[in-house]
């Protein structure tokens, strides 16, 4: 979700740009920011929507969890690209 929000060609039009608000705006264009947000999102809809995942509901699961779907999306973010997984070897070092 995190991916699609951030770079996503069907929200193009509904990220604000980078100075908007005086740099809230950058939220939208950072995976890692959108990735704790969309986690406690996850997190605080999940009692209500699904019972695919099941959390205690207060406020350090809900903490622990953002920065769960933080973290997973820093690192698929490293590693994935456009074209598929980014292999960077550096020769002669």
């Amino acid at each position: 979700m995190t991916q699609i929000i951030v770079y996503g060609s069907i929200f193009k039009n509904f990220r604000p740009r980078k100075e908007f608000l005086g740099g809230f705006g950058e939220l939208f264009h950072c995976p890692m920011c959108m990735g704790f947000w969309v986690g406690l999102l996850v997190w605080s809809l999940s009692p209500y929507v699904s019972s695919l995942f099941v959390f205690e509901q207060n406020l350090i699961t809900g903490f622990l969890m953002s920065c769960l779907s933080s973290g997973t999306t820093y690192i698929i973010n490293v590693l994935m690209c456009d074209n598929g997984i980014q292999i960077n070897m550096n020769k002669g070092e």
